[in-house]
Order: C-alpha cells, then structure tokens, then sequence
C-alpha cells in the first residue's frame, strides 16, 4: 500500500512540479510512449537473457511482495514458536520414535494440523520437519553444532533464492538510466535525419529525445531503486521465522527450560512482529 502511494506521490510531484513551473506537458506525454516501448522493451530483453524461467517468475513476484508487504504477521510467528516448542517437548519426553510419525509425514500430523498457515508455508515445514528428521534417524545422537550446520547452510540456500528477485530489481535500476540514454541517443539519430525542418520541428524531436533520458532516469532512481530496497525490507522481515524456528530446535537439544527456549526465539525478532513474552508463554499453554 504504500509503495503505490508513493509511486502516486513521485508522479504527482514530479509532473505536478513541471507544469506549475510552466513546462508544458503535451509533448511530454506524446513522446513517453515511445521512448518507454524502447527503455521497457529492452529492460525486458535484458531481464529474459540474463535470468532462467524461475528468475523472471521471481522477478515479477517481487513486485507483488513489495505491495503486499511481509508475508507473516506477529501471530505466524507465535505459532511457528508454539509449533516447534511442542515438536522439541515431544522428543524430549517420549523420544525420536514418537516425533517419527509427525516430522516424516507433516500433512498428516494432528500437531502441524494445529496449524493450517503454517502448514501452507513449505519451506518453513521443510526446515522444521527436515531437521528433526535427521535427529529421528539417528536416534538422537546428534552433536547440536552439526544439526546447526545442517540448519544454517539449508536457511543459507533458501534465503539466497529469496533474495534473487531484489537483486534483479537491483540491477535492473542501476541499467536503466543507461537503458533511457539509448531511447535519447535513437532520438537524436532521427532529429539528424530531419536536420532541414524548421527550427520549431527540430525543437520538438530534441525534446522528445531527451524524455528518453528523463524516464530513464526516473524509473531507476524515482520507483525502481526504492522498490528493490522496499523489497530487501520485506524478504528480511520474511526471514525472521526461520530463524526462530531454528532457535527453538538448537536451543532445545542443548536442553534449556522451555521458558528461555521460547524467549531466545522471540527476543531475535524485530519489533513488528515480537510478541510479549506473557502473551507468548500463554499461546504455550494453550490458551
């Protein structure tokens, strides 16, 4: 919500400001069509040629991420922290053969079916039922530094694919304004081409050359460039439940009490979205 209304804002602004100054903005909007079929055109051949079919669906997905904002509320993460407290006191109380059951098969488990959100979310049910499954199979003789490794290096993998689309974003702003010189540099070439029409027409074909730069100019610094890092924002607020989800298991098998498990998980969440501790030891007791 408010990326669009920032977009409005710049827009209103920035033209608003030009024709109060006097600039007329006829020719302005007759010329932006065709030099954004050129700057768009060939940000679009750049984007297909230097992504896989993933990438591009990424790319366009992040557009939706930067609107819509992080994907869990404060809630997903009390629940995520609930969830794996109850797997982690399941373990600890009736051993690997009784956590089995739960961590191969997630769908069918009346624990995660306490939470269908959270179910939805494949990559954090991956994580969770991932890690505990290695410690099933290996009848919990685990070092708790290795079970971190594994953690860390699959959160590594999984957070740099999050990242794809911002970093697309990233170098898509940083090329458009050399994208908008070359819809400038092709106007020029045509206004050479009609270099005996009078001064008034040769006027106009230089103005709309030049709106090839100006939009270029605009995109990156004016939407693109604050997108890619609105969208940073949102993947790293979107990371948080992993690593709380990570806390709860590393910080279970190194047996603390349940009450420091689940803080050390809500402590390293950011202010948006940290539960109080009460509100959060209270979910623990199902209430």
């Amino acid at each position: 919500m408010y990326a669009a209304a920032g977009i409005v804002i710049l827009i209103v602004m920035v033209f608003g400001g030009f024709a109060i100054t006097g600039g007329a903005l006829g020719p302005v909007m007759e010329a932006i069509p065709h030099e954004m079929l050129i700057i768009l055109g060939a940000a679009l051949g750049a984007l297909v040629t230097g992504n896989n079919m993933h990438g591009i669906k990424s790319f366009f997905g992040g557009f939706g991420k930067v609107m819509k904002g992080p994907r869990h509320t404060k809630q997903d993460h009390i629940d995520a922290i609930v969830l794996t407290a109850k797997l982690m006191k399941l373990l600890r109380a009736e051993g690997p053969v009784a956590l089995e059951s739960h961590v191969t098969t997630p769908a069918e488990s009346p624990i995660f079916a306490e939470f269908p959100r959270l179910l939805a979310n494949k990559p954090l049910i991956s994580l969770i039922a991932d890690a505990l499954t290695l410690i099933v199979v290996s009848s919990g003789t685990l070092e708790v530094h290795a079970v971190e490794d594994v953690m860390d290096n699959a959160l590594k993998q999984h957070f740099h694919e999050m990242h794809e689309p911002q970093h697309a974003l990233s170098s898509l702003a940083d090329a458009l304004p050399a994208l908008g010189i070359v819809a400038a540099v092709l106007g020029v070439v045509k206004t050479m081409g009609s270099i005996d029409k009078p001064p008034s027409v040769l006027g106009a074909m230089i103005g709309s050359a030049l709106v090839g730069t100006f939009m270029g100019v605009l995109l990156a610094y004016g939407i693109v460039s604050p997108m890619a890092g609105r969208l940073k924002q949102v993947i790293e607020a979107d990371e948080q439940i992993f690593h709380a989800v990570k806390q709860v298991i590393i910080a279970s098998l190194h047996g603390w009490p349940q009450p420091l498990v689940v803080e050390s998980a809500r402590s390293g969440l950011g202010h948006d979205f940290r539960p109080g501790l009460s509100d959060l030891l209270d979910a623990m007791r199902g209430r």
